[in-house]
C-alpha cells in the first residue's frame, strides 16, 4: 500500500511559478510511473504530466507541454511538478498519482493509477 501527500499549492498570480511535490511511503517508490493530474471544479480529472519509473521518459498534456516539468527523486521517494508561466484555467486541485510498473501507453491513463494523494489546491488570479 502506497501513500501519496502532495504539498506546494497555493495562490498566485498570472505568470508566477510554484513547485509541488509528492512524498510517498510505504512502497518500492522507484517500480511505480508516477502522474500528475488536476480537476478544475464542475469538470473531470485530467493527466497534467507523468514519469515513467525508469525516470528516463516523460508525458505532458498539450496544455502544459513547455510550462510545467516533472521530474522524481527516488532517493527521496518524491515527484515534483514545476508549474511555471501560470494561468489562470491551470487553477484547480492537484492530485499525484501512482502507476504500478507502467509502460508509455499507460502513463496518461488515469484509470491505470492505483494510488492517490488527497490533492492540493493550486489557484491563479488574473
Amino acid at each position: 500500500q502506497v501513500q501519496l501527500v502532495e504539498s506546494g499549492g497555493g495562490l498566485v498570480q498570472t505568470g508566477a511559478s510554484l513547485r509541488l511535490s509528492c512524498a510517498a511511503s510505504g512502497g518500492t517508490f522507484s517500480m511505480y510511473t508516477m502522474g500528475w493530474f488536476r480537476q478544475a471544479p464542475g469538470k473531470e480529472r485530467e493527466v497534467v504530466a507523468a514519469i515513467r519509473w525508469t525516470g528516463g521518459i516523460t508525458y505532458y498534456a498539450d496544455s502544459v507541454k513547455g510550462r510545467f516539468t516533472i521530474s522524481r527523486d527516488n532517493a527521496k521517494n518524491t515527484v515534483y511538478l514545476q508549474l511555471n508561466s501560470l494561468k489562470p484555467e491551470d487553477t484547480a486541485v492537484y492530485y499525484c498519482a501512482a502507476q504500478p510498473w507502467g509502460t508509455i501507453a499507460t502513463m496518461p491513463l488515469l484509470l491505470r493509477y492505483e494510488y492517490w494523494g488527497q490533492g492540493t489546491q493550486v489557484t491563479v488570479s488574473s
